[in-house]
């Protein structure tokens, strides 16, 4: 997500750029405190959200919000300010939000859940997968954050079965090794693959994982990865491994055998 904040205190603007980094640390985040400059970003970046304060002295946000909208009709602009009265002037303008100071987390998050106009739905996150050497897994070429550690795990477990599906007694298996199978570790065996799944979509990918009867599997249209590059005999992916394969898990030992025999 891009973001621009516009107000003439400094302290207000990095107090909205913390908060939207702490809510979207992967997004574009730009303050200023000049109207003027806010304009040129927006003619260069099209964000996705404008955070403007109302009363400002060079140029107020209503006025402002008018020279928005000749750029992009369809833009989100949430209004900052710490007087109510200035609420149907921002409803006038059919802006997507109104935070009153001070300004918290929980306003900011309400605000980003009901955008007026949701921008780039088409744009679909790139999912990048490296197998050669450790296995890792990255959005938008950033690393991504699995809360737990099997569900990263369990993905690469799917990418090394190549689109196969994979039941839960084949995960508990392969993840879990030699303990024995209770309904404490089934439960947690769907905690994970749940996890897993909310994971990609806090990213805004929702379509990388395929449900069936049979169980689940990875969905090669969504994701890149040199492994796959590899057997499809792309010449970068070939020159790429150097005898190393998902190094940090187990189960990847009959594949890096396989890749080792050829290597």
């Amino acid at each position: 997500m891009r973001t621009i904040t516009i107000d003439d205190r400094r302290s207000v603007v990095n107090i909205m750029l913390r908060i939207l980094n702490e809510i979207d640390p992967d997004g574009k985040h730009f303050g200023t405190t000049d109207p003027d400059e806010a304009l040129e970003k927006i003619r260069e970046k099209s964000p996705d959200v404008i955070f403007s304060d109302v009363e400002m002295p060079k140029m107020n946000g209503i006025e402002l919000a008018r020279k928005i909208q000749e750029i992009d009709p369809e833009s989100n602009i949430v209004f900052i300010t710490a007087y109510q009265e200035y609420m149907g002037d921002a409803f006038e303008m059919y802006a997507s939000g109104y935070l009153l100071k001070p300004i918290d987390e929980l306003q900011v998050r309400k605000a980003l859940d009901h955008l007026r106009y949701r921008k780039n739905e088409t744009e679909k996150p790139e999912v990048r997968v490296q197998c050669f050497g450790n296995f890792e897994v990255f959005i938008n070429n950033t690393p991504m954050f699995f809360h737990r550690s099997k569900s990263k795990e369990l993905f690469a477990y799917l990418i090394d079965r190549k689109g196969a599906a994979c039941t839960n007694d084949m995960i508990i298996g392969n993840l879990w090794g030699e303990k024995p199978l209770t309904e404490s570790l089934k439960s947690l065996q769907r905690t994970v693959v749940s996890e897993m799944i909310r994971d990609f979509e806090r990213k805004g990918v929702s379509d990388i994982i395929i449900k069936s009867k049979n169980g689940i599997s990875v969905n090669l249209d969504a994701v890149d990865c040199d492994y796959y590059r590899y057997l499809e005999g792309d010449e970068k992916a070939v020159n790429r491994f150097q005898g190393e394969y998902m190094t940090q898990y187990e189960f990847a030992e009959e594949t890096r055998n396989n890749l080792l025999r050829d290597y």
